[in-house]
Order: C-alpha cells, then structure tokens, then sequence
C-alpha cells in the first residue's frame, strides 16, 4: 500500500461540509481485496480492538485496504477524544488506486492519525508490533496542545450557534468572526475592542487600585515596596495579616496571602520579585476568593474560589493525595481541561510548612490540608458558581470597575464573607481587574451548573440578528467566469458598496489590485473575506482550488455557473468527464445558504441539474426565453433572465424589467453571445441580492471591457483599420464561442494567433485548431512560454494536427516565441482584416499589442 498526495481540505468541498484531510492510496493486487489476506483482520483487531465493523451490515461490498486505513484514521481520532465521524474511500478510474477521504477537527492532528494509520496497516499485513496506546497518547496529546482552549472554544461555539463563520487566525487563540467589514476578533478572552491603555492599567493594580478608590470603589489599602526590608515596613504600617504580590503579575503567580512574619514576608517578597520590579504589599481582607465576570455592562458570571487542597486520610502521605486528586481526567497540565492538577512547589511546601505538614506527612482523617492561599485554577484551585447569589449592589460595584478601567471584558477578584451583601457593609473589597479573564470556572465550574458565558461574550460582539456576514457571490463554470465575476463585482459598487473581487488576474479590492497572477482559489478567498474594507465579495471559485483545499467560505448568498464544457482540465485529478466535472463545480450550489440563490444556465442541461442541489432559490437565465426550462420556472413563480430581440429580460411571474443591449457595451449591441451570457449571469447575480436595478442598469451601461478592466477579455484594438481581438481562450468551446463571436463581425481576411496549454489532453488541443481551420484563413502556432509537462514542440504538433483536415485555412505558421508570433501576424494585416489573438502571458501580451498600437498611429 503506498499513500501519496496528502491534502487538507480546509472548508466545504467535493465530499462533505466537514474539514478532511485526503490521500490518494494504491493497493497492490491483493491488498485490492483483504478477503485475500485472511490473517489481516484478526490481526488488526489484536493491535486495534476497538477496531469495530469493517464492513457494514448487509453490505457485500468489496473491502480494500485502502477502506481499512480510512476505518483506522477515523476511529484513532475518535479514540483520542476528536469529535469526527466522516470518512469515505472511492475507487478512481486507475486499477487499485483509491481517494481516501478522513474528517479532522484539527489538521495536524489528521495528518499524524492517517500516518499512524498506515503504520497500524503494515504492521497487521507483515505481523509486526504496534503500540497503540503509545499511538493514542501521540494524538491526544497533540489535539490537546493545538486545539482551543475552553475559554476561547466556548465563544467559538457561541459563535457557530448564532451562525457566525469563524477562522482560526494563528495555532493560538486569535479568532476572527465574520468577515470583510462586518468582521470582529479575538484573542482569548479579549475582544478587538479590548483597550490597549485599559488592559496596561489592569496589569498595574497599584494604578488599577488607585482608580478604583476614586470611583468610590471599596479597595484594599497598601502600596508599593521596592525592597524586602520596605516590604517589612509596609507590612508593619498595615497592621496584621498582609498580601505580598507583583505589581503586574498574573494567574495568581507571585501572590503570597494572610502572612504576618518577617520572614515570610521576606520570602514573599522574594517570589513576587522574580515576576516584577516592583512588588506590592497590602492590607489581608479575610473572606473567601471570588471572581466575577463583567461583560460590557453586565456580570454574567460569578464564582468562589477555593485554594488547592485536599482532605487526609490517615494512610496516605500529603504527596500521594495530591498525586490521587491529579488523577482526575478534568485536571489537566494547562488550560485545555477544566481544573488544573495542584503543583507540589516552593511555595506549596511553604504553605504546607505553616500547618505543620511536610509533603511527607500523613494527615489524620478528614484533616483540611492547603497547598497554596491564593485560590487561581490555574495553580490547582476549584471552583463553586455563586452567579445567583450576588447582591445587585455587589454586582453594580463590579460593572463599575470595569467601566472604569476601561474593559469590555473583564475578571473582576473581589475578597468578601459572602455575595449576598454589598461590599461595603462586609467590609469586603475588590482586589484585582484582570484582562483576558479565564473563563473555565464559569463555564464548567467543580459545583454548580456552568454559565452561558461564551454566548453572554458573542452577544456583546454582535448584536441581535447580526451574523457578521458580508454577501458572498461565488462564480464557477468552464468559460465565461472572469467577466461575469468582474461585472458582477461592478455592478454591486455602483451605491458605494466596497467589493473585494478574486479572479484568474488577481485579487482586488474596490479598485485596487493587491494580488497578481490566477487567484481564483480559496487562498485569495480568505485574503479577502480577511480585509476589513470588504462590504461584499465576488469571488471566482475554480475546479482545481475545490479539489485541492475545498472552499473558503461555510456558505454563499450567490452562486453562479454559467456552463460546464469540454477541456476545462479534464484529465486531471481523477476528473476524467463532464460529468465528473460538474460534480465539483456543484459545490459551490450545494453550499448557498437557504435564502440565497444559485443562478444557472438553463441551456446548459448539465448545469440545469445542479438546481436539485440548492438549498436556496434558482435563477435560470438562457438566450432562449422559451426554453422549456425557462417557461416552467417562470410559471412556478421562480425568476428568469432571457433574450428577447435587442434586450434583455428579467422577470418573475409577471414582474419584469427591459434592458436595452445597446446600453451594455459589454456585449457590443447583442452581437457577441457569450458576452450576453455572461451579463446574464452577472444580472441575476445583482438581482440575487437584491440590487436596485437603478444600479444594475447603470453598472451595465458603465462597465468597460477593455485590457485594463477586463485583460484577455474579449480585448478590441483598431490597428491600422485592422480589427484586433486579444483573448485568454484555452479551451475547445471558449474557441468555439470566439469563432462565433468573431463571424458576427465583418472581415475581408481573418487570422488567428494560437498556442496551447500543455496541461490539457491531447484531444483537447487538437480540437481547438479543428474548429479555427472551419473559421480563420491564416493560422499562426507559436509555443507557450510554459509547456506544462509536455517536451518542446509536443503540443505544436497536437496543433498542427488538429489542421490537417481544415476546410478554410490556406495556410499555417509556426513561429518560436509569442511576442514574435503576435508582430508577424500584425505586419500581415490589411485594412479590414481582423486577428484573433489568443494570448499566454495575458497582461504581457496586451502591452505588447498596445504599444504596437500607440506605434502604428504615431
């Protein structure tokens, strides 16, 4: 069994919703069927056990390898506690070659499951050891270290149940929800609008304090020491039990509670100072630790925290009953679990030390024995929710210090005898702000039921009925999806709307390129459902994009296939039929949400029947208004887009609005089809979102389709009363298409300049040169810059054969270069005349023609 062409496939794609991760599995003639390796099964299950059924129930399917090692990779992330449960092999049109498809939760975490896999695979067949355990502890150990913490997994999840898309921006906790301008972040439990100065004062809690007590706010009194004999000092001016911490610490680390000693001062001091410069001393407020939770101008949350501890037994040493009560599958090494296990350290043997108790003590029974003061979860402590228990006027104290900090999201520490009384008459106090809070003890606290509070932080981000979402328009289709993505884009900015735009030119914003090169991809997707000027997107979403990495976005408001042809890459990636084709380019419609709309060709019979797969509404569009695709729709009440004699139509029932052609200079009066086609398509698009058509029409009459706007475009020059056409065809029917486009225009002698992509079948390239032969008396064949695989001269040839059997060419040229190719064809040009110029290096090509151009009328 060899396993190749690993993908992740990162969004929606050709197999499921769900993130996968993709391998391309080769079987050898008996792993074709493991029927022929009796020994496999049983020794699979001895080395997996929890292997389960490898063939379902009923099913006489055949099971190959490449099937067991799908089952493996799946059930070894469930297994490791991953919530997956998709998985999928499929034969392709190769003899023993299969597509393996396996959901992932996190990608690394995927790609060493299907590795590990394989390794379990080969050792059943060749009767080798594998350690299973060892295998299970890997991949827990790396879902645990790279997936969401609690506090940011509870917001996400918040997010995905208000229908907001998220996407993980680094391997940390920086999330961003929704997209383009609608779009919010965060980092933890700090949002985009967390206040850089605010978040300084909080980590200063000397100035924290300071600001509290002038808003009124019950705070301890002390201050800052800058030496363990200062600290003395202080504590003696105090009175009584003090608390030695750092003035900018976190997580409770540093923080020394209720000492009185000099020497326990000193060592406090000590401890603080390794975490900051300056340390402080306050006066002890006896009571119980809590933390309440303050999002924008309401606690949501509260709790009492209690310090690390654990109850005696008469047996065991303190060290053992630590060692029992880290046992606890919710206490784990760092913030990915609910509690956190209790470290035995200095500082615990110091507490320790102040009971009378070694870690080598045996505490008699029912002995309270504390391993730290401070109560932090991260140092071991638990957690009891007291949310209904606080006193409104304790609760209206806490919203204040967060509004005067200055946080939106804030743990506010209070030391109080109870919540049920106000700070002042328990003489408690508030005694720490604390930014990017910890939000585990609410969320699954040790007693007490856990609180809504991710859903409390996504409702202060996004208010009710927002989803953060930008409309999304996606375009796939053989030919004809640049245009349409350009004009669509067009017509949404015609009221201001800033549009961000992907397609095979670059990727723009408004204007604006900041990509160059074939962006139709879901990289360039994300970059701009990533920038925070994007009010709308119009994204060209190509086969090869889907196949390798899936689509950027959950879903769309728009999606548009004008045509599924011939050559679109056929051949490549176990796409061997339009059929094949289709199924992939059907993505796109699959994932349009349900008040959206797919806009479909209805001519094209394979396009038509995406309409099945649509969740939301369908606007046909045809030349032929009275395709009976067409006339059913419409009398279903459903929206059409139609030719009728000089203009165009859209209409639903009996509603309809008229645009001339000639006010689509796009289309050159109606005299170039695919260009009708494509404004079609991008009119239902508009129409889709509901444009006004005040705009469409005036976005359709403004549109121009020139090299600037529109390179390789159906680009017209005018060369010495000679008629240019520079396009990007590659394709058997994008040339049948210009053939047709360029017959509708007078010419006394037609040329055409070709070359061919060297990534498309053999047939394919032959074709194009058969359908130029029936149109062009002069064919000129030059060599692309890049052949693609193909050995010089390979596709030249195709070429030439393919105008073997040509009816009108007189003659053929075969010229080495594309730019000599373009000035030979030029100098034959007569008033008249007109040339089809199939260019490679598109924006190259179209300044090589205009300077020629600028040449010829100096």
């Amino acid at each position: 069994m060899e396993v190749s062409r690993i993908r992740a496939l990162r969004g929606p794609n050709l197999w499921s919703r769900n993130t996968a991760i993709e391998a391309i599995v080769a079987c050898d003639d008996l792993e074709c069927s493991i029927d022929q390796l009796p020994p496999l099964e049983p020794r699979l299950r001895a080395r997996f056990p929890q292997l389960g059924l490898l063939r379902p129930e009923g099913d006489e399917g055949t099971v190959s390898m490449a099937h067991v090692l799908e089952r493996v990779a799946l059930l070894l992330q469930a297994h490791a506690g991953c919530r997956v449960t998709f998985s999928r092999t499929a034969a392709t049109i190769e003899p023993g070659v299969f597509q393996v498809v396996v959901e992932y939760t996190e990608e690394a975490v995927g790609r060493l499951a299907l590795e590990l896999a394989e390794q379990l695979c080969v050792a059943a067949r060749e009767d080798t050891a594998f350690d299973l355990a060892n295998a299970l502890h890997r991949l827990r150990e790396l879902d645990e270290d790279i997936r969401l913490g609690p506090s940011t997994g509870s917001i996400v999840h918040a997010a995905v149940t208000r229908n907001i898309p998220y996407r993980r921006l680094t391997q940390g906790s920086m999330v961003q929800f929704g997209w383009g301008s609608r779009q919010r972040r965060i980092q933890a439990a700090e949002t985009d609008r967390t206040n850089a100065i605010s978040e300084s004062i909080a980590q200063d809690k000397d100035l924290t304090k300071m600001l509290l007590d002038a808003a009124g706010v019950p705070v301890p009194f002390g201050r800052t020491v800058s030496s363990a004999e200062d600290a003395w000092a202080a504590a003696q001016e105090l009175g009584g039990p003090v608390v030695v911490k750092p003035r900018d610490g976190s997580q409770g680390r540093g923080v020394a509670v209720n000492i009185e000693t000099r020497e326990r001062v000193t060592a406090a001091y000590a401890a603080a100072a390794d975490i900051s410069r300056d340390v402080i001393v306050e006066r002890y407020i006896p009571g119980h630790d809590f933390r309440l939770l303050v999002v924008g101008d309401t606690l949501v949350a509260a709790a009492r925290r209690d310090p690390p501890q654990v109850s005696g037994d008469g047996v065991h040493t303190v060290r053992q009953l630590v060692d029992r009560v880290n046992q606890d599958p919710l206490r784990g090494d760092g913030h990915a679990t609910s509690l956190t296990k209790i470290r035995i350290d200095d500082i615990a043997i110091a507490t320790l030390a102040k009971q009378g108790y070694t870690v080598d003590s045996i505490p008699s029974a029912g002995a309270r024995v504390v391993l730290r003061n401070n109560a932090n979860l991260s140092t071991g402590g638990s957690a009891t929710d007291v949310t209904d228990e606080v006193h409104p006027e304790l609760a209206a104290r806490a919203v204040t210090a967060a509004r005067m900090i200055g946080l939106d999201l804030c743990g506010v520490d209070v030391v109080a005898e109870t919540m049920h009384l106000p700070l002042e008459e328990q003489r408690g106090a508030i005694v720490e702000i604390n930014a990017a809070p910890g939000l585990r003890m609410h969320l699954t606290p040790s007693f007490g039921k856990g609180r809504a509070v991710g859903e409390a932080i996504i409702a202060n981000m996004f208010a009710d009925g927002e989803d953060g979402r930008i409309p999304v328009v996606a375009v796939a289709g053989t030919n004809g999806k640049t245009t349409t993505v350009r004009l669509t884009a067009h017509l949404l900015g015609q009221d201001g709307t800033r549009v961000g735009m992907t397609n095979s030119d670059g990727v723009y914003i408004g204007a604006r390129r900041i990509d160059t090169g074939d962006c139709s991809g879901p990289r360039s997707a994300r970059s701009v459902l990533a920038h925070p000027d994007v009010d709308a997107a119009v994204l060209e979403t190509a086969r090869g994009g889907i196949l390798r990495e899936g689509l950027a976005f959950d879903r769309c408001n728009v999606a548009v296939v004008t045509n599924i042809g011939m050559g679109d890459h056929l051949g490549l990636g176990y796409i061997s039929t339009v059929e094949d084709l289709a199924v992939v380019k059907r993505v796109i419609v699959q994932y349009v949400q349900p008040s959206g709309y797919a806009v479909l060709n209805a001519a094209d019979p394979i396009v038509a029947e995406m309409a099945a797969s649509c969740p939301g509404g369908i606007v046909f569009f045809a030349l032929d208004g009275q395709h009976p695709r067409m006339t059913t729709h419409r009398a279903r009440g459903g929206r059409v887009v139609y030719r009728d004699g000089q203009h165009l139509v859209a209409a639903q029932g009996s509603k309809t609005e008229r645009i001339a052609l000639a006010d689509i200079p796009l289309t050159r009066g109606g005299s170039i089809a695919f260009q009708v086609e494509n404004a079609m398509a991008a009119i239902g698009a508009a129409w889709a979102l509901e444009t006004p058509w005040a705009h469409v029409r005036q976005g359709l009459k403004t549109f121009v389709n020139d090299a600037a706007t529109a390179p390789g475009r159906f680009n017209v020059f005018d060369y010495r009363g000679a008629t240019i056409i520079a396009d990007y065809g590659h394709n058997p029917d994008a040339i049948a298409a210009l053939v047709q486009a360029v017959e509708a225009m007078p010419a006394a002698r037609r040329s055409v300049v070709i070359s061919g992509a060297g990534d498309r079948r053999d047939e394919d390239i032959r074709r194009q040169t058969e359908i130029l032969g029936e149109a062009f008396d002069d064919v000129l064949l030059y060599e692309d810059q890049c052949q693609r695989g193909r050995a010089d001269g390979e596709v030249i040839a195709l070429l030439r054969e393919g105008l073997r059997h040509a009816s009108r060419t007189a003659y053929s040229t075969e010229i080495n270069g594309e730019f000599v190719a373009i000035d030979t064809a030029l100098a034959r040009l007569q008033a008249g005349d007109l040339c089809l110029i199939l260019v490679d290096q598109v924006e190259e090509a179209l300044a090589h023609i205009a300077m020629r151009v600028a040449e010829a009328g100096a």
